[in-house]
């Protein structure tokens, strides 16, 4: 057959006989994770952002501004592995960042495995693997439907983070070990050693240069979306007199666990972007024709959130600062991989809840609850109750484990015993609710909350009794706020994209952090992954 002349193909799409739309696909998927991100902090503070940064998805790309947790352990290790699976912790398996194992009768860190070993060091913190992990990832899902060639590579301070967003079959997940290491780790199940850029990047020290004085980005006084810088619920760090600017971190660092003191700052996220900008060189991601994955998880933010609260300072630097690495590490794909042939999504691994004592200082209703205090006060009920003792063998993430052989050996009826632990916890201050889980997994209201529950509740790991805190309260700390609940201040996080594939525009209408895989899996056109449950969603892809 003749070739269609040169001259005739342009006539042609001048005149539209040809469709001469882009059909290629992505060549590199961006998921980024901020660790404790609410959507609210978008809102709060993005006058201060840059155009380059977070500010680019609105300019060219999607924004879905009602996006949810739709289960209730809004944690870490749930998080990360909910957005790589599209499926909740009912059939993912990660219930929590760790959870009680009846087999066993001790408790089980999420991504803990001692049958691997630590690459790049010989600490028991490289002892990890995605192995708890029930289903596949969407990185997963594009290695097998490239038949391999296609390469998945995660970078976080967070072993949980890294391993969780990236799955099983990974190139590489990578991982921060502060102390006296100061480097990034991984383990042999991944890699056999690390790879030559890695063990470069380390050995350049360059983390030495963020041993430095942490003071805000703008002048303080322009960070009018925050309180005061010395705040009674704040966390005063070791060797401070305050909880104030400037910290001299060099000073700081042998009371505070040495290179783990840059952890709670946003130079830990530089870190993370420094190593990720590597990563992306020395695997030369997005460079063929088989599309990537890479995952970039930045932890600081949760550090920082934990023990400064929603409404500090050093919260608002850290964002106005991460908004820079966000530019830092575009600029960097766009030179690298080509403006318009990646794509990027933005979300987090779960919100967080205002400090109590800020909130009753306000006259809004909050407060805390004392859980050991709580767990005595059950297990002398319950012995009252029955007459036998240790019939409660673990209570942790808001569940009741109990001891079913000494229930059978007593000849209790188990059913009766969880509806009078339910009735206990929930005659408590501060507990809104408690169900037993045998009740709770037949309830079939139309209830957020409810459906929320039954989303996290994994009959092989979970307990046997569920409870939650009333909305404002949470396990009593000194200082700073926490995460882990089914309500919209731990539920509502950013969904951000742009890039190869995404349309621009923005939706409120309500979306799950389970759609996010399936979009991605819909984007690459690929399979979903095992496990998910979650659904395309279809305002943000372009059609190819």
């Amino acid at each position: 057959m003749n070739k269609i002349p040169t001259y005739l193909i342009t006539l042609l799409l001048l005149l539209g006989c040809v469709n001469n739309h882009d059909t290629t696909k992505t060549k590199l998927v961006v998921g980024i994770v901020v660790d404790q991100m609410r959507m609210d902090y978008v809102y709060r503070f993005q006058d201060h952002f840059t155009a380059h940064g977070f500010m680019r998805f609105y300019t060219e790309g999607f924004v879905a501004n009602n996006h949810h947790f739709d289960y209730a352990q809004t944690k870490t290790g749930p998080g990360h592995a909910s957005i790589s699976t599209g499926t909740p912790p009912a059939v993912h398996g990660i219930i929590g960042n760790s959870w009680f194992d009846r087999q066993t009768g001790s408790f089980k860190y999420c991504v803990n495995d001692a049958s691997f070993l630590g690459i790049g060091t010989q600490s028991k913190k490289g002892k990890k693997a995605p192995t708890s992990l029930l289903v596949s990832t969407f990185a997963d899902e594009n290695r097998l439907a490239t038949q391999m060639r296609g390469k998945s590579i995660s970078v976080s301070i967070k072993d949980r983070s890294a391993i969780l967003s990236i799955g099983h079959t990974a190139n590489g997940a990578y991982w921060f070990l502060g102390k006296d290491e100061g480097n990034f780790v991984t383990s042999n199940f991944y890699v056999d050693s690390l790879p030559d850029w890695a063990k470069t990047f380390n050995s350049s020290r360059k983390i030495d240069d963020y041993l430095t004085t942490w003071d805000t980005y703008y002048p303080i006084d322009a960070y009018a979306e925050t309180g005061p810088d010395n705040s009674p619920y704040e966390r005063l760090i070791n060797g401070k007199d305050t909880p104030t600017f400037p910290y001299d971190l060099k000073a700081l660092a042998l009371n505070n666990g040495g290179y783990d003191v840059l952890e709670s700052t946003p130079y830990g996220n530089s870190l993370v972007t420094d190593f990720a900008i590597e990563a992306l060189k020395g695997e030369a991601l997005g460079a063929d024709t088989y599309a990537d994955v890479m995952m970039v998880c930045y932890s600081s933010t949760d550090y920082i959130g934990h023990a400064f609260g929603t409404n500090a300072k050093e919260l608002q630097d850290t964002y106005v600062r991460l908004d820079l690495e966000l530019a830092r590490l575009f600029e960097t794909l766009d030179r690298e991989v080509g403006k318009g042939q990646y794509t990027v999504f933005l979300t987090a691994d779960h919100g967080v809840a205002p400090v109590p004592n800020y909130l009753t200082d306000n006259k809004i209703p909050a407060g805390y609850i004392h859980e050991k205090e709580l767990v005595e006060a059950l297990k002398k009920g319950v012995q009252d109750q029955y007459g036998v003792a240790n019939l409660i063998r673990n209570v942790s993430n808001n569940e009741v484990y109990l001891d079913h052989k000494k229930i059978a050996a007593a000849k209790l009826d188990s059913g009766r015993v969880s509806h009078f632990i339910a009735s206990f916890i929930q005659s408590q201050e501060g507990i809104a609710a408690a169900y037993p889980t045998a009740t709770l997994i037949k309830m079939n209201e139309d209830n957020p909350l409810i459906q929320r529950l039954q989303r996290g509740y994994h009959p092989k790991r979970s307990g046997d009794i569920n409870y939650v805190l009333l909305p404002g309260y949470m396990n009593y700390r000194k200082y700073g706020t926490t995460h882990g609940s089914a309500f919209v201040y731990d539920t509502h996080v950013p969904l951000l994209l742009f890039g190869k594939g995404v349309k621009k525009g923005e939706t409120f209408k309500r979306t799950n952090i389970t759609d996010i895989a399936p979009t991605i899996s819909a984007l690459l056109e690929i399979s979903n992954p095992t496990g998910t449950i979650g659904n395309p969603i279809g305002e943000v892809l372009e059609r190819r």
